[in-house]
Order: C-alpha cells, then structure tokens, then sequence
C-alpha cells in the first residue's frame, strides 16, 4: 500500500489533504510540527480532534527556535516544514504531502516550488521520499468545496495565525475562511480575498 505522511497543522487545507489522500488509497498518517507558532495550543487541539474523524496516527516533533514565530507570512516555511518531515519525522519511505493550492502569491504555494522540492528530497533520500501536493493546481474554493464534501464540521479546524479563540478575525487566514464561509452561503464578504 502506498504511504503518505502528511503534514498537518489542523487547518482545512491540511485536513482535506489527509481525506484525498486516505480515499485515493494510500495508509496515512499525520504529521503536526510544533516551530513556535503562535498559534501552536490551539492547532494542537484542532489536530487531535481531526485525527480522531479522518481515522489517522497524528505524530508531532519540535523543532525550536530561537524566538516565537509571528502572525503573517514565514519566509521558507513549507520548505522547513518538508524538510523537518524528512529529517525528523521518521519517514522512512513514501510520500510527505502537504496542502499548498493555488491562487496564493508565496512561491512556496506554487508548481515550481513542489518541482524543486521534491526532486531535493527525492535525491537527499535516495528515491525512498517523494513530496506529494494534490491540491498544487486547485483553487482555495476547491479545496474549501472538497472538504465540505467529506461532511467534516467546519469548526473541528483552526486556521487563524493570531492564535487566539475566539479567532482573530483579521489575519489573512481568518480573511479567507470568512470570505469563503460567505461564498457559501452566497452572501457578500465585507473583506476582499487575501491573498495568502
């Protein structure tokens, strides 16, 4: 049977990463990296409540750093994530899949990246890794409709960077679940997409 370890922060992007995977064959299992995050105690819980209903093995390693990582982008942060799955997440062979989709102006998000990426670990490893992004050329609106289609509740997720609950409501990532809450009820946003 295929593997896949996929890398999974408790957002929907994530979660429905391990759903596609699990139905399309492969033995899952998640993978959450604690990297100082603000947002770290509440994407804990939202993974432990996503592995019980996706029915995977969550593990979860540190890697630490020398100050807490702030709200926003992180520069080369998919990178470090890949990387810390190969490195220290005891992946011995198969895929690392992660929920990078299109539509989002960070290169680490895009085709060419994925392309880059993956042939890195698929040399550092000796073709035993391979790094995985089903959603590379789906839109958010895409992923968002694919997980709503796996009857997971919305609000077992958490995706706000601020790392407060009730959730900020005015990082980019709380911008973007409010914008596509809205599209699904066909009601307008009162904030323009983000482009995170």
């Amino acid at each position: 049977m295929k593997r896949a370890t996929v890398l999974l922060s408790g957002g929907i992007d994530s979660a429905a990463t391990a759903l596609f995977l699990k139905s399309s064959g492969f033995a899952v299992r998640g993978l959450f990296v604690d990297y100082g995050q603000a947002s770290l105690v509440l994407e804990q819980k939202a993974v432990d409540r996503l592995r019980h209903l996706i029915g995977i093995t969550v593990d979860e390693i540190c890697a630490s750093s020398l100050s807490s990582q702030g709200v926003g982008e992180l520069t080369g942060r998919n990178a470090f994530l890949v990387f810390s799955a190969a490195l220290l997440g005891n992946c011995r062979s198969g895929a690392i899949a992660i929920g990078i989709h299109s539509g989002t102006p960070y290169y680490d998000c895009s085709p060419d990246f994925l392309e880059k990426v993956d042939a890195l670990v698929q040399e550092c490893s000796a073709g035993k890794l391979f790094v995985l992004a089903p959603f590379v050329r789906w839109s958010k609106d895409d992923v968002y409709s694919y997980f709503l289609s796996q009857s997971i509740p919305l609000d077992e997720t958490y995706s706000c960077e601020a790392g407060t609950a009730p959730s900020c409501g005015q990082c980019a990532s709380c911008l973007d679940r409010k914008r596509l809450e809205c599209s699904l009820r066909g009601a307008p946003s009162d904030s323009e997409t983000p482009q995170n």
